[in-house]
């Protein structure tokens, strides 16, 4: 389980030094779209889910939707992310062959950052992001994601920073990755609001 300080800490770790987190042939995806909300959004996760739990079994630790497909009414990238918890992220031998029969692609490999890994889905579309246990970002992404739910002037602010961010990377000609960084501040302004409701912060940090 991992600490308070590390649930509302932002871990900004540098790639090491010879190390890149895209496996041969991968890389962010150039295109940046973001679109209405879509009604079918929680059945493909639910499609999506039953693929994961029925390669993996018990070996699934957590499954949650999460990302701006999760919450309801909220524009977002027609990608259903995920996190899944298993007991090993860096066991790839555990999980990632199951999942390669089920239809994912490994894409990224982040040992340095909680173990993580994102393995990519077609149709539906979809972000599996794995973390083991002790990763704090599972329950960063669950906090900020019911409180977006819970609270729509906060949903309805993250839309505009989206869509603005998306304007400005299609614009500028930008991946993905850059797009994240374009609405990176916002997403931590919302995130500090949601802890200090969660009690994990005083309201002074």
């Amino acid at each position: 389980m991992p600490s308070r300080d590390n649930i509302v800490t932002f871990h900004d770790i540098p790639t090491p030094v010879g190390e890149q987190p895209y496996v041969p042939g991968a890389g962010p995806s150039p295109v940046v779209t973001v679109v209405d909300p879509d009604p079918d959004w929680p059945l493909q996760y639910a499609e999506l889910a039953a693929r994961v739990r029925d390669a993996l079994g018990w070996r699934v630790l957590e499954l949650q939707h999460i990302g701006s497909t999760s919450v309801p009414g909220l524009a977002a990238k027609p990608i259903i992310d995920m996190d899944l918890v298993v007991a090993d992220a860096d066991d790839e031998a555990a999980y990632v062959p199951a999942l390669e029969a089920a239809g994912f692609e490994l894409r990224v490999r982040e040992p340095w950052w909680f173990g993580h890994r994102v393995l990519r889905h077609t149709d539906p579309a979809c972000g599996l992001h794995v973390f083991g246990p002790d990763a704090p970002e599972p329950i960063k992404h669950r906090i900020f994601r019911d409180w977006l739910r819970g609270n729509p002037g906060e949903r309805d602010l993250y839309a505009r920073a989206k869509r603005a961010a998306a304007a400005a990377s299609t614009s500028a000609g930008e991946h993905s990755m850059q797009y994240n960084a374009r609405k990176e501040q916002v997403v931590r302004e919302i995130c500090r609001r949601a802890f200090t409701a969660a009690g994990l912060l005083d309201g002074s940090s």
